[in-house]
């Protein structure tokens, strides 16, 4: 695809995000990052939105004015917030919260961007999902919606791949990001306990997710598609928890 290779990213302001965006824009691409929170980058291929990905009516009028100003190649929905509890304290509206932001948000966004990926023949979709689709305690509603990215992954590569158009998830395991601060502080004995438990005795960094995601998203990688890559340093091979 060249120089002409635009990807919309969400999310990209921090954490996981921020390492796919840094390696977006050293691998060439035009990076248009949907975000509530400032973006500490500043580039000439750049660009920052603040908007709520949770808010469908701000993604749907964000994502048709980037579609008419470009011709998006590449879409990589990585914003995603927790709403822990255990199953009798879950709140109807975490469970709907979570849904917008991380289904509803994934939808709006590939119905902008998918018609202009058909016409040229080409297209790439990468949704960030999570090793607890497998099951983690206190994580009904953010296990839940991330699971029901992996049956639109599975169904949109489906419908796509005729038009040149993979579609993958990739599911991190424990990786240090602000988000796993809020559940396990820096200093905390359960790191280490956590990273015991894992096969390579190590916990994630953001670079280990980005490098699997630029993989999927380049151009060469045509022949997968439908997949959902664990990315968690073994965390998906038996159970998991963080306490």
């Amino acid at each position: 695809m060249g120089n002409t290779k635009t990807a919309v990213l969400t999310g990209g302001s921090a954490g996981i995000g921020a390492a796919i965006r840094r390696d977006l824009l050293a691998a060439g691409y035009t990076v248009i990052n949907l975000d509530l929170n400032p973006c500490d980058q500043t580039h000439s291929a750049l660009q920052t939105l603040h908007i709520d990905v949770s808010d469908l009516g701000q993604v749907r009028s964000a994502a048709a004015k980037i579609a008419a100003a470009h011709h998006v190649t590449t879409l990589i929905h990585n914003a995603g917030a927790l709403r822990s509890a255990l199953i009798a304290n879950v709140k109807q509206e975490d469970l709907d919260f979570l849904m917008r932001l991380h289904v509803g948000a994934l939808v709006a966004l590939g119905q902008a961007f998918i018609p202009a990926m058909t016409r040229a023949g080409f297209g790439r979709i990468v949704t960030l999902t999570t090793r607890a689709i497998l099951g983690l305690e206190t994580r009904t509603a953010y296990s839940a919606s991330k699971a029901a990215q992996v049956g639109l992954t599975r169904t949109w590569a489906l419908e796509l791949g005729p038009s040149g158009i993979t579609v993958n998830a990739v599911a991190p395991g424990p990786i240090v990001t602000d988000q796993f601060r809020s559940v396990i502080p820096a200093g905390d004995p359960r790191n280490e306990a956590v990273a015991q438990r894992l096969p390579v005795r190590r916990l994630g960094t953001p670079e280990d997710i980005s490098r699997v995601v630029m993989f999927l998203a380049d151009e060469k990688a045509g022949f997968i598609t439908g997949q959902t890559w664990f990315v968690c340093g073994g965390a998906s091979l038996g159970a998991m928890s963080y306490s």
